[in-house]
């Protein structure tokens, strides 16, 4: 494995809580980024102090500071987080680019293993490993975690699908990383979860931002990316099936339906909404009739 070499991203904003797994997850492992930028968007917590503790001793981290300077907030901050971060990488000769939450921890080989998958796929363009998260004391796999989807906080690029794509597009309701796995797919790249590698994600954002509001905002931010009607409403039928699920999926199609009556325009192309439900109605056809 010669072409071992990678960088990372992560967007942190008072992550104090959560931040210092994720930095040991990444010094312990056992072929080390060529280097890590990391931006405290921010934070008026101990983030800082614990990065600067770790950059301290491993020459590879960087740690960079946003001023809020009285710019909105919302969940294209830390897109533009991530951009300022990217800056700072240009003139390094890296094969793989990988944005990390500050809230993940996994074992000590997962990046060796990631770009092990990409070696023995020349197509493939985005991969991570399986989200679990902390269920009343256990992690369990994320519901609805699928292998043809990444997890936006452990999505891992060959560096030509990350330039291809022009890395995230800043969205206001979220769903930057959805929009950069369609975007490799419409350019031929492949997308992939692997099972066999674990990835513990300790902050749930249902518990952060509540179910209520987080629900609502899934469904904007589904009208807002192209969903197909149809698609989303064989999707939160599912889960309205599954009691624990049942409110959310109830919200989410609430406020998918409000923004399509309110004819709300959307910030991606045309190109991208009809490739997006090309792929979405072909996956109702493999479901309802081949049972895949």
């Amino acid at each position: 494995m010669s072409m071992i070499n990678y960088v990372l991203i992560t967007a942190a904003r008072n992550e104090a809580t959560y931040i210092e797994m994720t930095l040991q997850s990444v010094i312990a492992q056992t072929v080390l980024p060529m280097k890590w930028v990391i931006v405290s968007d921010g934070s008026t917590d101990e983030t800082d102090a614990i990065v600067k503790r770790y950059s301290r001793k491993r020459d590879f981290i960087d740690l960079i500071r946003i001023e809020e300077h009285n710019r909105e907030r919302n969940f294209a901050s830390k897109v533009f987080a991530i951009q300022e971060a990217y800056k700072h990488l240009q003139g390094i000769n890296y094969t793989y680019i990988g944005h990390l939450d500050a809230d993940i921890s996994f074992n000590e080989d997962y990046y060796k293993q990631i770009i092990n998958k990409f070696t023995q796929n020349d197509k493939l363009g985005i991969a991570g490993g399986l989200i679990l998260e902390n269920y009343e004391g256990q992690f369990e796999s994320r519901p609805f975690n699928t292998t043809r989807s990444v997890a936006g906080g452990i999505q891992f690029f060959r560096r030509e699908c990350y330039e291809e794509i022009g890395g995230l597009l800043p969205l206001k309701v979220g769903g930057e990383d959805w929009y950069a796995e369609v975007t490799a797919r419409m350019n031929g790249w492949v997308v992939e979860s692997y099972s066999d590698l674990k990835v513990f994600h300790h902050k749930r954002s249902t518990k952060t931002r509540g179910v209520i509001r987080e629900s609502f905002r899934h469904g904007i931010m589904d009208y807002s990316l192209g969903s197909h009607p149809l698609f989303e409403l064989f999707k939160c039928i599912r889960r309205i099936k599954e009691k624990p699920f049942f409110i959310a999926a109830c919200i989410r199609i609430g406020s998918f339906i409000w923004a399509y009556l309110s004819a709300k325009e959307r910030p991606v192309s045309e190109e991208f909404v009809t490739y997006l439900r090309t792929e979405q109605i072909q996956r109702l056809r493999d479901k309802l009739f081949n049972d895949k």
